[in-house]
């Protein structure tokens, strides 16, 4: 007669479950562990995709202001940020303005960043064409390098770097961070990305906006003024950089950066860019310093300009010297009173639709 096997004791049981406990605790944090490395990996690797496949070689080496290249990672640096509104449906990829134009300077030792927002319809000198006009048509005279040109003999300091990007990452890289929270100032209807009239609606008051409504109101203009809209431009870029630096973004982060890459171009490399991650040592809390070109309403015919305070310009040219830490650069450039008159409007630049 066969021999019976003894029924496992109460107490073996107790030890399985115990060590199916302990395995389980064990194994769920190294599976959570591989799987958070996997995924940073791999957004690694994207990013260094993305901005690498974003990169554009500058005509020049560096800045005529600077005595030598400069290293993100051992120098102040200053990077323009050009938002242009071209479109496929508008045909302008050629002759598009910049509708936004911010100046950043980082000071590498206070970890610290001073963002300047210039004004749309700044009337200013373009080296490109040898007369003052409204500083959004450098881009349309000559790309990048004549709105960094222009940049340059207007603040006198050196742009090291640009970030040029197309509206449509705007939109869609709010989109990716699930929205940004804003305060609208009033009640407004403006275009959308596609330029359909009043599409976008929105009523004053703290909110959650999307892409699309972020963009219309980083756009519109008609119940205030060209100043006023940079100060929201620099609002919502900041609740977007909060938003993006915050833990809970981080699984959108493959949706931004697919955002981004079809809609970016700079000169700055991966290496240069990871060198900015410490700027955001500080957490979500990095403090960014904003500012604005002061000026008045100018009109000397029939088109509106926005003219440059001179003594506010002249002070801010020396704050953010002292904040590149650089001695006041010798830059070629004429008074205003030996200006050309301004330009007439070109119709080769495509008209303002907003």
């Amino acid at each position: 007669m066969a021999k019976k096997t003894a029924a496992p004791s109460r107490t073996m049981r107790r030890k399985k479950r115990k060590l199916r406990k302990r395995a389980f605790f064990v194994l769920i944090p190294l599976l959570a562990f591989f799987a958070v490395a996997g995924y940073a990996g791999y957004l690694y690797f994207k990013a260094e995709t993305v901005f690498s496949d974003s990169y554009v070689e500058e005509e020049r080496e560096k800045s005529p202001l600077r005595d030598a290249e400069v290293n993100p990672s051992l120098d102040n640096v200053s990077i323009l940020i050009m938002g242009v509104d071209s479109n496929d449906h508008r045909d302008n990829a050629g002759s598009a303005r910049t509708d936004a134009l911010m100046l950043a300077t980082f000071n590498k030792d206070e970890k610290s960043v001073n963002l300047l927002s210039i004004p749309r319809d700044s009337l200013v000198y373009i080296p490109k064409v040898g007369y003052e006009d409204k500083i959004n048509h450098a881009h349309a005279y000559g790309g990048p390098t004549a709105t960094i040109e222009t940049v340059e003999n207007l603040l006198d300091i050196p742009v090291d770097y640009y970030i040029k990007v197309n509206f449509h990452a705007f939109v869609d890289v709010v989109d990716a961070l699930n929205g940004v929270t804003v305060d609208v100032p009033y009640e407004f209807k403006e275009s959308n990305s596609m330029d359909k009239r009043d599409a976008i609606h929105l009523y004053a008051g703290t909110q959650k906006v999307n892409g699309e409504e972020a963009l219309a109101l980083a756009r519109t203009r008609k119940l205030d003024n060209d100043i006023e809209r940079g100060k929201r431009q620099q609002e919502i870029m900041s609740a977007v950089i909060k938003k993006a630096t915050s833990v809970n973004s981080l699984l959108n982060y493959d949706e931004v950066l697919t955002a981004v890459g079809d809609n970016m171009t700079t000169n700055m490399t991966f290496s240069d860019m990871k060198t900015f991650i410490s700027y955001g040592s500080k957490g979500t809390n990095l403090d960014i310093n904003t500012h604005t070109l002061q000026g008045y309403d100018h009109q000397p015919g029939s088109t509106y300009y926005w003219a440059l305070d001179q003594q506010a310009l002249t002070e801010t040219q020396s704050m953010l010297q002292q904040h590149l830490e650089i001695s006041n650069p010798v830059v070629e450039s004429s008074s205003s009173s030996e200006y050309a008159e301004p330009a007439q409007e070109d119709t080769t630049i495509e008209s303002e639709n907003y």
